[in-house]
């Protein structure tokens, strides 16, 4: 049985490949819609690829999920929270950036020892 959070894989690379012109410079910026349901579908398989509650991602306005296998955060602000916006998180999700470089250059704030999301990204390649 699937989970009703696990994300069917044609349209996760759907989604990316609609707005995939924009991440590489090459079009316009996509529209809100196309924009959220390519964070949020992304964002879902990192979820399902690293399941646990012990990191909290944040692509505003879009999505926020837990991840990561480890303690479990209940209350008040997360001791792990990634932060990054849409275009940088599309960016990581898809393998055209590194975590280190986009850590390094200030495009994704990471607290909390289990921070680093290195070892789950990409979630899909285009």
């Amino acid at each position: 049985m699937t989970s009703p959070r696990s994300v069917d894989p044609g349209e996760l690379r759907t989604a990316v490949l609609a707005i995939s012109a924009w991440l590489s410079g090459d079009g316009p910026e996509p529209g809100r819609a196309e924009l959220a349901k390519a964070v949020r579908l992304s964002l879902r398989t990192l979820a399902a690829d690293a399941p646990g509650r012990s990191v909290e991602v944040r692509v505003p306005p879009f999505a926020a999920v837990q991840c990561v296998e480890g303690p479990r955060h209940t209350r008040g602000t997360p001791p792990n929270v990634v932060e990054t916006d849409p275009r940088t998180w599309l960016e990581l999700a898809t393998g055209r950036l590194q975590w280190t470089d986009a850590v390094e250059a200030g495009r994704v704030t990471a607290s909390g020892t289990r921070a680093d999301l290195g070892h789950w990204l990409p979630v899909v390649r285009v």
